[in-house]
């Protein structure tokens, strides 16, 4: 986890000296101030630095600084919400991340609706998750571990990063598919999960990569299966989840967003500059060494993925009977 961090704080340190093509660019006179783009998460993790990175990219190019503003709590939902409430001027943006898609589920009693009060501008990154288990677990591969899980319902402890969130899903859309039963057990983010998963409190999680990377190429966690729809580079010999169980996929992303109702011109200028940036080689080369993937789209496609990530995810959470806690 140490080792994960490491890598995530020389990312947003080397962002600062990304190339870029040319100098200040500016189209129908945006952005003539700073822009304030709020995380909806702590510092220091995935989405926080991965944002730091896209918004230095667009302080560079666009002539103006776009600042970053933390404002974690209730599953994303505070600096959602800070975000939903700003003026759709193009000088507040949101961090969007997989949670806003579960939580439209999760929470009955949102006061904004991501769909209607947040235009998507373009995904950035997604990040996969890897269920490893203990190496003591009888079951070296997928097919053995969901044979053992069967025979045990209920028996075995899933941790998860926090009740709803990514790494829960993924695990309970796997339940679904497979027939097994697992005890959820949440926890307050990744790296106490895997502390107690390395400790035998708990048998199995679906671990964020970058946080689960060095301990399953270590062979301290055994890597069962990656969640993303084929094998990863970063871990060639574990394969994907979806061959064995013939349509899982789930991964946490990250994006840009920003209240509904902003000029067409600034989402054009934004969704270019946001897609240049995850062209760069440097940019590419740096999120895949700590396990993120690429994975730029469009303003109208982002949309599209939205709204299908909020109908998959809440068939899932229906499902296992998902309900927000506190």
């Amino acid at each position: 986890m140490m080792i994960a961090r490491r890598r995530f704080l020389s990312l947003a340190v080397s962002a600062a000296a990304l190339p870029v093509a040319s100098g200040p660019i500016r189209a129908q006179g945006y952005p003539a101030r700073p822009v304030r783009i709020i995380a909806p998460v702590p510092p220091g993790g995935t989405g926080d630095i991965s944002v730091r990175v896209i918004g230095q990219w667009l302080s560079d190019r666009l002539g103006q600084p776009f600042v970053i503003e933390n404002r974690p709590g209730a599953a994303t939902n505070i600096g959602t919400e800070a975000a939903v409430r700003s003026a759709p001027d193009g000088y507040t943006l949101l961090a969007m991340t997989a949670n806003n898609a579960t939580n439209a589920t999760i929470y009955e009693k949102l006061r904004f609706d991501i769909s209607r009060d947040i235009a998507p501008v373009a995904r950035t990154i997604r990040v996969p998750l890897v269920l490893e288990v203990r190496p003591s677990i009888p079951a070296r591969t997928l097919p053995e571990f969901i044979a053992y899980a069967r025979a045990n319902p209920g028996r075995l402890n899933m941790a998860s990063s926090g009740n709803g969130s990514p790494s829960h899903v993924a695990g309970e859309l796997f339940a679904m598919m497979t027939g097994a039963k697992f005890s959820h057990v949440p926890y307050r983010g990744d790296a106490p999960a895997i502390t107690d998963v390395l400790g035998g409190q708990v048998q199995l999680y679906f671990g964020f990569l970058p946080a689960s990377l060095e301990h399953v190429r270590a062979g301290s966690l055994r890597g069962l299966g990656v969640t993303t729809a084929s094998r990863l580079d970063t871990l060639p010999d574990v394969p994907a989840i979806a061959e064995s169980v013939v349509g899982y996929e789930a991964t946490s992303w990250h994006g840009i967003g920003a209240p509904a109702g902003p000029p067409q011109a600034v989402i054009d200028i934004l969704d270019r500059e946001l897609n240049a940036v995850l062209r760069n080689a440097t940019v590419r080369a740096r999120f895949a060494a700590i396990g993120a993937v690429v994975d730029g789209c469009s303003a109208a496609e982002f949309k599209r993925f939205l709204a299908e990530e909020i109908e998959k995810w809440a068939k899932v959470i229906r499902f296992a009977g998902i309900k927000a806690q506190g």
